[in-house]
């Protein structure tokens, strides 16, 4: 039965999408429609509130359990280092994807018909980029609210110092915390395993929902901007994986064939928190050690986001494109710097790439009421930026660990069968 999840991933995938085009059209009145997807939103809150549950446990757990048996303490700086690397190339990248795939497309221009008033609101609320602020709240005030909150970085951060101290006081006291820390990783990974059952579920509801609400006939209205969009996305999948296979030759087919459910359920639920457990155990499958996915990949979740950035990008020159602004190269180049900048600080922000781009407009020239002509098909886009976000940070975790040394030596055995009952 584990091995067909991802077939009834997918079939729930479907069925959703049939029930909600079915719906749609029976259901006229917006109010009927609010009270159909209230509803549904149950199973689908239900699954990622219980995926939420064990992502700090796992965070915690791994990185304390690693780098208190890590041989090497500078290991964690070089691994920093080569992350970040990877994660600013990637970040580059995808912007440049973005942008010059809506000029080539030129996707903004048959939109004329559809411009709201430049003075009329998008509704988003956009505080400015504070460094200050951005940098302070990644030392968190209490460990107890970051994990109620689910804030990876505050966990990562206080995860590798908690591992240090337990590494420097050895003895008897190190060997029982990793001993404990290991077994809860453990049982959160068996966990995982359960709650995975409830995926078909939640995706389907969450599919069901938007189609219900938006119509498959929004898919007609701006069906150039979404096909040129998920186009520039498969590019940069392609780009991504031939990166992989650059550093891991042809392992990164067993990496793809692992990380499917991560992907399904992304694409699905347009929440990269719902596929963090599934990625992480998927990873150790591959071979890479907890202490190397449990610190790379809460990074990749908050800096290395390659969907985002190529949206963001997007988005920013369809808008241009839109109200029939002109942007020189300078000025497109301009885009790429700005969105490098404040997307560093939005993790963790709920819509955070509209929130990124609504606050970019205004610094750009560009009317922010150009982002409504996105609000309404934003599912759809968000969607694709989300699997390609698992793609691109389990592909990135897998190298750094491939740099680090390690092998498939590491690799999980398959765990144990869990069937529904």
């Amino acid at each position: 039965m584990k091995k067909n999840l991802s077939l009834w991933i997918l079939l729930g995938m479907i069925l959703g999408a049939v029930s909600g085009a079915v719906l749609h059209p029976l259901l006229s009145e917006a109010t009927a429609q609010l009270v159909v997807t209230q509803y549904l939103a149950i199973f689908t809150d239900i699954f990622l509130r219980a995926i939420k549950m064990i992502i700090a446990p796992l965070v915690f757990c791994g990185l304390v359990s690693g780098i208190a048996n890590m041989s090497d303490p500078q290991a964690i700086g070089r691994m920093g280092l080569r992350s970040l690397a990877w994660f600013f190339c990637a970040s580059v990248i995808s912007l440049l994807i973005g942008i010059l795939a809506c000029n080539a497309l030129d996707v903004g221009g048959e939109m004329a018909a559809h411009l709201p008033a430049a003075t009329e609101s998008s509704g988003i609320n956009v505080a400015p980029f504070n460094l200050k602020t951005f940098i302070t709240n990644i030392v968190p005030q209490s460990v107890v609210s970051a994990m109620a909150s689910n804030d990876i970085l505050q966990i990562v951060l206080f995860a590798v110092l908690f591992g240090f101290a337990t590494a420097s006081v050895g003895g008897a006291l190190k060997a029982r915390v990793v001993e404990m820390t290991d077994a809860i990783f453990d049982i959160m990974l068996k966990l995982t395993g359960y709650i995975m059952w409830l995926a078909p579920l939640g995706v389907g509801a969450a599919l069901c929902s938007i189609i219900t609400t938006r119509g498959l006939g929004v898919l007609g209205t701006y069906g150039k901007l979404l096909g040129g969009y998920y186009l520039a996305l498969i590019l940069l999948g392609l780009l991504l994986i031939g990166a992989g296979w650059v550093i891991l030759g042809p392992r990164i087919f067993r990496l793809l064939a692992l990380i499917r459910d991560p992907l399904l359920i992304g694409f699905s639920t347009s929440s990269s928190e719902a596929t963090f457990p599934k990625t992480i155990e998927q990873l150790q499958r591959f071979g890479v050690p907890r202490r190397v996915s449990g610190f790379v990949l809460p990074l990749g979740y908050s800096f290395n986001l390659d969907g985002a950035m190529l949206y963001q990008a997007f988005a920013v020159i369809f808008i241009a494109q839109a109200f029939h602004v002109d942007m020189s190269f300078s000025q497109q180049v301009g885009v790429l710097l700005v969105m490098l900048l404040t997307s560093k600080g939005m993790a963790g922000v709920p819509r955070a790439s509209l929130v990124v781009v609504a606050a970019s407009l205004p610094s750009l020239g560009l009317p922010a009421s150009g982002l409504l002509l996105l609000l309404g098909i934003d599912p759809f886009f968000d969607m694709g930026r989300t699997a390609i976000n698992v793609l691109g940070n389990s592909i990135a975790t897998a190298s750094v660990s491939k740099w680090e040394g390690h092998d498939e030596s590491e690799a999980l055995q398959p765990l144990d069968v869990v069937t529904p009952s």
